[in-house]
């Protein structure tokens, strides 16, 4: 992600954030703008960006869903006729407000699609939202909570998306990681797989002719999904599966292979973007790694293979500051050959799945 700073005191200011630490300055993010922007406020759903900034003459009002709920930190133009911002015009379900813990529920997990929609955005594939059952290509998300008796099952299914909003609660999602074997689960990769979902949706609809392609690299996702799944339940991964898969999940089905590798892949682009922004370099000095040195945002950059061996480097030296605080690897995982040239496959064709 890009770092962002108060146009007020220059300190630096993080993305969910509505007002600067240091000086207090109220702050929205602007999806049309890419930005975080400081405002004064001339009433309370007119806000004008400070004189500092290059937007200056312009008006803006807040999501409807900070003004009534505190969830959002994104704002509109003054004059748009939608209430609600890019962000929460793709939310079409909410759990109950009448629970505390729902309204704590609805906020991380917003947060949490903010991040996966801000990269989205920088990498030009930012969803549309479904204007109505027919509509084909957008997306809705629906956040919803167990309730009598009945479980939530956490998925896509034709442009709409369903998170179980007790994802949001970190014990019943610590839990849940550790009955299901998993050395990772968070809010934002919930977003990022389920998307993966959708997002082959969108192949199938745009551009089945990348279907062949997909197939030599993912499998046939022709098979029967259920039976695969029940398979993979019963039996667990064929033996050395790390050799070509990213994890344990993905050799279930060529679906869920597809979601866990794209969901890895938006990984790796907006932690190198960080990386970037921040002046991150490595010097490996010894062993096989490559040097790390980030020159250009990884975001457009040509030189894929480059990126790959920053990834890399990168994960590896996160990994080892994370073990000399006693903590687990921040990413547990491998990259083999055959999993880079799955990697190699979504960025090669990325921007087939812009609309």
């Amino acid at each position: 992600m890009r770092y962002f700073a108060c146009s007020e005191c220059q300190q630096q200011i993080f993305f969910a954030k509505t007002h600067c630490d240091t000086c207090g300055c109220r702050i929205g993010y602007s999806a049309k703008d890419q930005d975080l922007i400081c405002f004064d406020e001339v009433e309370i759903e007119q806000w004008q960006p400070k004189k500092n900034n290059n937007l200056a003459n312009q008006y803006f009002k807040p999501c409807y869903n900070y003004t009534h709920h505190q969830i959002c930190n994104w704002v509109l133009a003054y004059d748009d006729n939608e209430i609600y911002c890019e962000s929460c015009q793709l939310t079409y379900i909410i759990p109950p407000l009448d629970q505390p813990e729902n309204i704590e529920y609805w906020r991380h997990l917003e947060k949490a699609k903010q991040r996966f929609l801000y990269l989205t955005q920088r990498l030009n594939i930012m969803p549309h939202p479904k204007k109505n059952d027919n509509d084909a290509l957008g997306l809705r998300f629906n956040f919803l909570v167990p309730m009598n008796g009945q479980t939530v099952m956490t998925g896509h299914g034709k442009g709409i998306i369903t998170l179980n909003a007790q994802e949001a609660n970190v014990i019943y999602r610590e839990t849940t990681r550790v009955n299901m074997g998993e050395n990772y689960r968070t809010l934002l990769g919930h977003f990022r797989h389920e998307s993966g979902h959708y997002y082959f949706y969108l192949i199938e609809k745009l551009r089945p002719d990348l279907l062949s392609e997909f197939r030599y690299y993912f499998g046939d996702e022709r098979q029967d999904y259920a039976e695969a799944l029940q398979r993979h339940y019963e039996y667990g991964p064929q033996e050395n599966w790390q050799t070509n898969y990213i994890s344990s999940y993905a050799t279930a089905h060529p679906w869920e292979d597809w979601a866990e590798t794209w969901a890895h892949y938006l990984h790796m682009m907006e932690t190198l973007e960080t990386a970037f922004y921040a002046g991150l370099a490595v010097n490996a000095q010894q062993g096989s790694l490559a040097n790390l040195t980030m020159d250009e945002c990884p975001i457009g950059a040509q030189n894929f293979e480059k990126i790959l061996n920053s990834w890399v480097t990168l994960t590896f030296n996160l990994n080892a500051l994370n073990r000399s605080m006693g903590l687990e690897d921040a990413y547990p995982f491998k990259l083999s050959e055959v999993i880079k040239g799955k990697l190699r496959f979504i960025h090669r064709h990325l921007l087939d799945l812009a609309f």
